[in-house]
């Protein structure tokens, strides 16, 4: 039977960390998700990007915890939605002290500018820049996340203004998922699950003026468990 080493808790540290999504246009204007990070000027790992967070209060909780980190420090409390991801324990994850990582998912409507830091930018998540210790895998596990829950909850209302056209929310869905989908196929099934209504307005943008909608409800709601977006065949 193999034996266990046990270690006391002073000697782990905690951390929290949020992988913050919001759907921005590129140099192009051409739509996609990007990760708020920010560029470490200390060793170790010096220069590369990290999450944004930190290290747990004695006298918080995790959800506590990033939220006023996240507050304090890139001033995004904007974030629509904010969850707990996952627990990251390797060993190895930060080097020489072991140091373990609750993470979060947090989504930023399209239409939000939040004041950031000069060290912190908007880096998109199929580009990602060199990363620290497994931020990149955290990052990449929250975009899993997301694209998971876009099908069966209805989440997509934090990454979409208050209000929106079809088009355009069609838009954010295709560069949260990262493959287009079909817009009148977007609004039949949000619409079957009561999801969207017409807020009796129309863009004020030009060309032939097109209904503007917004979400029954922004908060997060399982619709359809069984749901999956697929990308095209």
């Amino acid at each position: 039977m193999p034996s266990y080493a046990t270690t006391d808790s002073p000697d782990i540290g905690h951390e929290v960390l949020a992988s913050v999504f919001q759907v921005r246009g590129d140099e192009a204007g051409a739509l996609g998700l990007h990760a708020l990070l920010w560029r470490r000027a200390r060793r170790p790992e010096s220069g590369k990007w990290a999450l944004p967070g930190g290290r747990l209060c004695a006298d918080e909780d995790v959800a506590n915890s990033i939220s006023r980190q996240l507050a304090e420090k890139v001033d995004v409390r904007e974030c629509q939605h904010l969850e707990q991801l996952a627990v990251f324990s390797a060993p190895d994850r930060t080097g020489s002290t072991r140091l373990l990582a609750t993470a979060f998912l947090g989504l930023v409507p399209a239409d939000a500018d939040p004041e950031l830091p000069e060290d912190t930018a908007w880096q998109p998540v199929d580009r990602l820049p060199r990363t620290a210790f497994d931020h990149g895998e955290i990052v990449l596990h929250a975009r899993d996340r997301l694209r998971a829950k876009l099908s069966y909850t209805n989440i997509g209302f934090a990454l979409a203004p208050a209000e929106f056209t079809i088009a355009g929310l069609r838009e954010l869905y295709s560069a949260a998922l990262g493959y287009p989908i079909s817009a009148t196929n977007l609004q039949r099934v949000l619409t079957r699950r009561g999801l969207l209504e017409p807020t009796g307005t129309t863009s004020p943008s030009g060309g032939r003026p097109a209904a503007q909608y917004r979400f029954t409800r922004r908060d997060m709601l399982v619709t359809d468990p069984s749901a999956v977006f697929k990308p095209p065949e």
